[in-house]
């Protein structure tokens, strides 16, 4: 182990198990990755039991939220109180939230506790990856991301599937109860088999950025909900975001330090990343509810129709990684971001009702491919941007963006969906029909009128999402020139896409 660096962690690991510590640190990452295909696949049959339509996008938004706002807050914990108890406290606020989620008797109850979640899985992923840049050296770095990466391939290939399978033979409910096991097993090895002594350096919490941020971001999401709402909400979050910026510029360790954003590279990727995300989050957040309501799938079919997306990703963005030093960041970038924008603009175009199931399956294999080729690049173009000692907060920025992109986007599809349907010639009721056991008992001209409302709606969410691919692939064409000569080894170009 590397000697500590002036200000930064310092601990001198004695008697831990660095392989039991690997396999715990294993299972909470794909807790964490699991849980939003899982979630997807489940959503439209907890909608179609506890009804409240207009907040489906919210389940999402509001775990994506507490998760990415948190980040921050728990690597500087992690500096003043040690990595294995911010873990085990991210991995038990997340148990705590699962099990309360499938308690949820309303959609309002649900939404709390996917807030809950989410405030847990802001520690897991950025404690797991630091526990190990502890543990190993540079050389074995890049083989346990390899591992790491996979794991994420794995979740994001099974969670779909899982999901739809304990839909359709137990409960929506068991997607939430299913975290119990594996995540009692991480925090029972993790606390048996690592051990840490840490030497504590004084930092700043910055809260009032994180409390700013979120209230910004709260504030957009409120303002969909309705004109009214809007009136008050969309001044609220330009103050709050104004307050924000003002907050960080005097930070002595901000939670977003804004003079990066001065290195082009770093603000075009962050500004790509905002839009990549938003439209990425509202593939998987959507297409599921449209396979089950209004082509009537089941929740397994709901689940495969975006698994396709976890086997194009990760297959293309080795790929890009291992092409990398010879077609170099800009073509790499410009064409992924032009396969996804087509693969948005398919859906928008070709999602029909009596569309075959392999329709939406191709087309988010699609996207994902499109993704896996220009995120890699991207990623890597950043981290050769900045020095070695801000190769961290760049790279935790640039997925910063891409997070708050998928949470804003949805929240504000969301409620573009609900504005479709009011006022329309089906109720909210009759809507989250079509995603219970109701659907059948409908009668046929209902469920047509029914379906074809929701449809109208479905399209105008797929059409912005196909814009937003668009506004990114705009902004992607626009990615600096950065010497290929900086190209990192292939070990580390090669892992799999925003997992870095």
């Amino acid at each position: 182990m590397t000697g500590a660096r002036p200000g930064a962690y310092s601990s001198r690991v004695r008697q831990t198990h660095r392989r039991l510590t690997v396999v715990a640190l294993l299972l909470g990452l794909f807790l964490a990755a699991v849980e939003m295909t899982v979630v997807s696949t489940a959503m439209p049959t907890a909608v179609g039991d506890l009804g409240g339509l207009h907040l489906y996008a919210w389940a999402f938004s509001a775990y994506m939220l507490t998760a990415t706002v948190s980040v921050p807050i728990y690597g500087k914990l992690a500096d003043l109180r040690g990595r294995k108890p911010v873990m085990l406290t991210g991995v038990a606020l997340f148990l705590v939230g699962s099990m309360a989620c499938g308690r949820a008797t309303t959609m309002e109850q649900l939404v709390a506790f996917r807030a809950l979640q989410g405030l847990g899985a802001g520690a897991i992923q950025p404690m797991a990856l630091t526990i190990v840049g502890d543990l190993f050296d540079l050389k074995q770095r890049g083989r346990m991301q390899g591992i790491f990466g996979a794991v994420w391939g794995v979740a994001g290939l099974t969670g779909p599937l899982l999901g739809g399978a304990l839909v359709h033979w137990l409960s929506w409910r068991w997607v939430f109860y299913v975290n119990v096991p594996l995540g009692l097993g991480c925090a029972a090895v993790l606390q048996a088999a690592y051990h840490e002594e840490v030497e504590r350096h004084d930092h700043r919490l910055d809260l009032l950025g994180a409390l700013l941020l979120a209230g910004a971001v709260t504030a957009v999401l409120l303002a969909t909900r309705s004109r009214a709402t809007g009136a008050w909400a969309l001044p609220a979050a330009v103050l709050l975001g104004l307050l924000f910026v003002f907050v960080e510029r005097r930070a002595t360790e901000p939670l977003l330090p804004l003079d990066l954003f001065a290195h082009r590279v770093i603000g075009v990727a962050s500004a790509t990343g905002a839009l990549v995300g938003a439209a990425m989050i509202a593939t998987v957040t959507f297409v599921p509810l449209y396979v089950q309501s209004v082509l009537g799938g089941s929740p397994t079919a709901a689940g495969g129709a975006i698994a396709p997306m976890a086997i194009g990703w990760p297959v293309a963005s080795a790929l890009s990684g291992r092409v990398l030093h010879r077609v170099g960041y800009r073509p790499l970038i410009r064409g992924g971001l032009t396969v996804s924008f087509a693969a948005a603009l398919g859906l928008a175009l070709l999602l029909r009702p009596g569309a075959p199931g392999w329709l939406p399956q191709l087309l988010t294999a699609l996207y994902g491919v499109g993704l896996g080729l220009a995120n890699t690049p991207t990623v890597i173009a950043v981290q050769t941007s900045v020095d070695w000692n801000r190769r961290g907060v760049a790279t935790a920025s640039t997925m910063f963006f891409r997070t708050i992109g998928g949470t804003v986007a949805v929240g504000i599809l969301g409620g573009l969906l609900a504005a479709s349907l009011s006022g329309g010639p089906a109720t909210a009721e009759q809507v989250e029909q079509l995603l219970g056991p109701e659907r059948r008992l409908l009668d046929p001209a209902l469920l047509a009128s029914v379906s074809g409302a929701l449809q109208h709606g479905m399209e105008r969410v797929f059409w912005a999402s196909a814009a937003i691919a668009g506004a990114a692939l705009a902004v992607g064409l626009t990615f600096p020139a950065v010497p290929i000569s900086r190209v990192p080894p292939p070990a580390v170009a090669a892992a799999p896409a925003g997992k870095e």
